[in-house]
């Protein structure tokens, strides 16, 4: 069973069991749907009896010797304790890193032990940044942060402190706010990077219509790991995302700055937003949650295992933004999709690939749900002050001969607003933390902040740079250079070439791993001390 477990689970994500398969252990009711939409359950367990049968019969006459041979307790107990110290003796001392026997990600994968790799994600589910990684002196860190962010913060701040004011040229423009972020939509999919396949027209004629962000990368491989850098502008922490963790209340947030400044926030998941805490997280943090146990039995027309369709979202989405407008409020909404995502199924006879079918027909519903919404969203009254921010939650996957394929990070991300954004492309190498200043930028809000994020359209080129994460590893990118922090305080250097998953391995830069570490060091002192009194 494990067996073919694994097979499965290593073609969709290209990795023995990780934190993901833990994911899914807890999260059964969405995993479980996914699994019989996805794949021919009963052929499967069909094979697995039939082989475990044969096996049977062929061990069953020394199984059957093995419980005619009688012995009492004390006599077993030597070989029990020896067979019992074998297990604990490998939680003690054998490491997971020692499947690491190459440079090429999937020999290290396959290497590895699947069981062994679920136990391991399981104990390690939040790492300890300063346990674990290079640090420096906390002073130089947070001297070296303060210059690293924009809006003055390199004044005389004390020695943790990053608060800063934003102070915008003009008046501020209390412009509704609606940004979507779209599951697993690749740059690679879409026809403005390339693509072929025709898969995405309304992603590519907003390309024009809108700001084109065309070098953002995402912070990491996960859902939780895009909303928690797209609500809370901060770099990745080593383990498992902020979102998912059980104390990440009282968060600087983008929904707690845009609550005091006057507008409904709001979250809307096509599912049920327990999954992955999602509730918890954005409840806590400014938002009012709109899920899947929301929606009325009229609201629905389909639904498969993550949720409702991505079209029966976004009529939700016109709906809530109808009600915000009544009341007189400007309003900020934070939309999470999951069509584009296993199984691919979806209302059949909106595209011409059939639902189910595979990633291909998943993104171009996708694409057919945001044109019909836009179309849709320009008969109400609230459109024209309205700002439509699409951006993907990350890629669709992130499995490659590196550890780190800078390319598998590519996301676009398009800012549109036809009466008040003038359509312009942005060459600007970026990160999803950098989506909050780049908006509120945008709308010339002033704001007192703890952002970790840059507003991308006031960015010089040489302070471009983005960052990368898996589960344990943390990137820092600046150019084509790739620092790569990870644990046992390690440090890697790669120059990135064409296509970007290619690394070759280079002289760490001083200056690029001093600035990884301010980011990461500095965000992690962040999240454990956010509940001390923000500097004045």
């Amino acid at each position: 069973f494990d067996a073919v477990a694994e097979y499965f689970f290593f073609e969709e994500f290209g990795t023995r069991f990780n934190f993901i398969a833990i994911d899914y252990l807890i999260y059964t009711k969405e995993v479980l749907r996914t699994i019989r939409e996805s794949y021919p359950m009963e052929k499967i367990f069909g094979c697995i009896f039939l082989l475990a049968g044969l096996l049977l019969l062929l061990v069953r006459e020394p199984l059957a010797a093995s419980y005619r041979y009688a012995s009492v307790f004390r006599q077993r107990i030597p070989a029990g304790a020896g067979l019992f110290l074998v297990p604990v003796v490998s939680l003690a001392f054998v490491n997971a890193s020692w499947a690491h026997i190459s440079g090429n990600n999937y020999a290290n994968e396959l290497s590895a032990n699947g069981i062994y790799n679920l136990a391991a994600a399981f104990r390690n589910n939040e790492l300890d940044y300063g346990s674990f990684y290079l640090t420096r002196n906390e002073e130089n860190v947070f001297q070296r942060l303060r210059r690293l962010l924009p809006e003055g913060s390199g004044s005389a701040s004390p020695l943790h402190g990053i608060v800063r004011d934003v102070h915008p040229a003009g008046p501020e423009n209390r412009y509704n706010v609606i940004l979507v972020v779209e599951e697993s939509l690749s740059a690679e999919y879409l026809g403005v990077f390339g693509n072929s396949e025709g898969l995405t027209p309304n992603f590519d004629r907003l390309s024009v219509d809108s700001i084109f962000f065309r070098r953002l990368y995402a912070t990491g491989t996960r859902t939780v790991r895009g909303l928690e850098a797209i609500t809370l502008s901060m770099p990745p922490l080593p383990g498992t995302a902020i979102v998912k963790r059980p104390d990440n209340s009282g968060m600087f947030s983008w929904g707690t700055l845009m609550r005091e400044k006057g507008y409904d926030t709001r979250f809307l998941y096509a599912g049920y937003s327990y999954f992955d805490n999602m509730k918890s997280f954005f409840s806590e943090n400014g938002f009012t949650v709109v899920d899947r146990g929301d929606f009325s039995s009229g609201e629905v027309s389909f639904s498969n295992a993550w949720g409702v369709s991505d079209e029966d979202l976004f009529v939700k989405v016109i709906r809530e933004a109808g009600k915000s407008y009544a009341t007189g409020r400007p309003f900020f909404h934070v939309v999470m999709t999951t069509s584009n995502h296993r199984p691919f199924t979806y209302p059949q006879g909106k595209i011409d690939i059939p639902s189910g079918t595979g990633r291909e027909g998943g993104v171009k519903y996708a694409d057919f749900a945001v044109g019909r919404f836009l179309d849709q969203a320009r008969r109400e009254p609230w459109f024209p002050d309205t700002v439509f921010v699409f951006v993907a939650d990350h890629c669709a996957g992130s499995a490659g001969k590196v550890a780190l394929p800078v390319e598998r990070y590519h996301i676009p991300m398009f800012v549109y607003s036809p009466a008040h954004l003038q359509p312009r492309r942005v060459d600007t190498m970026a990160s999803q933390i950098d989506i909050a200043p780049t908006i509120l930028g945008l709308l010339n809000v002033g704001y007192r902040t703890k952002f970790l994020g840059k507003d991308i359209l006031q960015t010089a080129p040489a302070e471009e740079r983005a960052f990368l994460s898996t589960y344990q590893k943390l990137a820092f990118l600046r150019g084509n250079r790739l620092t790569v922090l990870s644990p046992k305080r390690g440090v890697e250097s790669y120059i990135v070439t064409n296509p970007g998953d290619h690394l070759s391995p280079s002289r760490p830069v001083e200056a690029d791993v001093t600035d990884a570490i301010a980011y990461y060091q500095g965000a992690d002192y962040l999240y454990h001390h956010r509940h001390d009194p923000a500097p004045r």
